[in-house]
C-alpha cells in the first residue's frame, strides 16, 4: 500500500510539473455603424470569421479559421468619422470608413482640414460598395434633389460619413442645410419620424438592402429619390471616391424600377502602430475559401467582401501586414 502511495504522489507529482499549455487571448474591436445601418451586420461576420478563441477546433477540422487566440467584437458606433478618431485614440483596434473620410483624413485634406492628419490610418481592405440612399414619403412630392428644398430632410448623425456626403450633394445641387429643414438622426430614428409623418426624407449610405430601410419600406410607401443629372456630373469631376451606381427594381418593397444613384467604397481600416503579424492573419482569415462562404450566405453586401474587391479604390496606403498579404496572393 506504501509503495503505490508513492508511485501514486510521484505521478501527481510528475503531472503538476509539467508546464500548461496556454493560448494568449487577444481583444479585437472593430468600429461599425448604427445597428440599422449595413456596418454593423457586417462587422458582426468579420468578427466571426476573424475570431479564433483558444480551445476552438482547427480551422480544417471544421472550427473557426480566424486567428489563433483573437477574440473580435463589432461595436456599435456613429459611422466613419467616429472610428477613425477611435482608431487614431487606441479605443478601436479596427473600424469601418467610407473611403472618402478615410482619405480626407489621412492626408489631412477636406472635412479633416484644419484638424492634425490621422498620418497613420492604414488600409486593411475594401469591403464593398456604399450606396447613396435618399429614401423619401412617396406622398411627399419630392422626385428629384432639389425637391428637397423646404423639407424636412435628416442628414444623419454629426460624425457620420452620410453626413459628410449629403451636403456635398446638396451643393451638387444649389441647397445648403438652411434651405432644408434639417435634422440630425441615424436612419432607425429617421424612419421612424417619417412613419409618424414627421420626416419628409433621409439620407444614408450603406450598401442595400438596409434594415431600417427595408422595415420602413413594408409598412409605408417610400420612393428613392435618383441622384443623376448634370450636377451629378460635375460633381464627379470633382470628387473622385464617388463612382456611379444604381438600385436594381426591388431592391426595396415598392420601389418596381432601377434608381441611379452614386456610391464610395467601405473599408476596413486600422493603425500603422498594430502588429504586422496580427495584420497579416487577419487579412489571411477574411479570405480563406470558409469565410467566403460565410460571408455571402450571410448578408447580401457578404458576397461583395472578395479578394479582387479588397485592393480597388485604396486611397491611404495599405497596413504593411494586409499589403504583404495581397503581393503574395498576387493582387499588388
Amino acid at each position: 500500500m506504501k509503495t503505490w502511495i508513492a508511485i501514486a504522489a510521484a505521478s501527481l507529482m510528475g503531472l503538476t510539473a509539467q508546464p500548461a499549455v496556454s493560448q494568449d487571448m487577444q481583444f479585437f474591436r472593430i468600429g461599425t455603424g448604427g445597428t440599422a445601418g449595413t456596418y454593423y451586420p457586417i462587422g458582426g461576420l468579420i468578427a466571426n470569421a476573424i475570431s479564433n478563441p483558444p480551445g476552438s477546433r482547427a480551422c480544417e477540422d471544421g472550427g473557426s479559421c480566424g486567428v489563433p487566440g483573437l477574440v473580435a467584437t463589432a461595436v456599435a458606433s456613429n459611422g466613419s468619422v467616429g472610428n477613425i478618431n477611435g482608431v487614431a485614440g487606441g479605443n478601436l483596434e479596427a473600424g469601418f470608413s467610407q473611403s472618402d473620410v478615410a482619405y480626407w483624413a489621412q492626408t489631412g485634406t477636406g472635412i479633416w482640414e484644419g484638424k492634425d492628419a490621422v498620418s497613420d490610418l492604414r488600409l486593411i481592405a475594401n469591403l464593398y460598395p456604399e450606396s447613396i440612399h435618399i429614401v423619401a414619403r412617396a406622398d411627399a412630392g419630392i422626385a428629384s434633389v432639389a425637391d428637397l428644398k423646404g423639407k424636412r430632410v435628416s442628414l444623419d448623425e454629426p460624425g457620420s460619413g452620410t453626413l459628410v456626403d449629403a451636403k456635398i450633394i446638396l451643393d451638387a445641387f444649389g441647397l445648403g442645410e438652411s434651405d432644408i429643414q434639417a435634422e440630425y438622426l441615424k436612419p432607425d430614428q429617421a424612419a421612424d419620424r417619417m412613419r409618424d409623418g414627421q420626416m419628409d426624407a433621409f439620407f444614408f449610405v450603406g450598401g442595400y438592402p438596409a434594415g431600417a430601410i427595408a422595415e420602413l419600406a413594408t409598412q409605408q410607401d417610400i420612393v428613392l429619390v435618383p441622384v443623376t443629372g448634370p450636377e451629378v456630373d460635375a460633381m464627379l469631376a470633382e470628387y473622385s471616391f464617388f463612382a456611379k451606381d444604381s438600385f436594381p427594381a426591388d431592391t426595396y418593397n415598392g420601389v418596381s424600377a432601377d434608381v441611379p444613384t452614386l456610391s464610395v467604397g467601405a473599408q476596413m481600416v486600422t493603425s500603422a502602430t498594430l502588429s504586422d503579424d496580427l495584420v497579416y492573419g487577419i487579412t489571411k482569415a477574411l479570405y480563406n475559401d470558409n469565410t467566403q462562404r460565410l460571408f455571402a450566405a450571410g448578408h447580401a453586401k457578404g458576397k461583395m467582401i472578395t479578394l479582387d474587391n479588397a485592393v480597388q479604390g485604396a486611397g491611404i496606403p495599405f497596413h504593411p501586414g494586409a499589403e504583404k498579404f495581397y503581393k503574395e496572393a498576387g493582387k499588388l
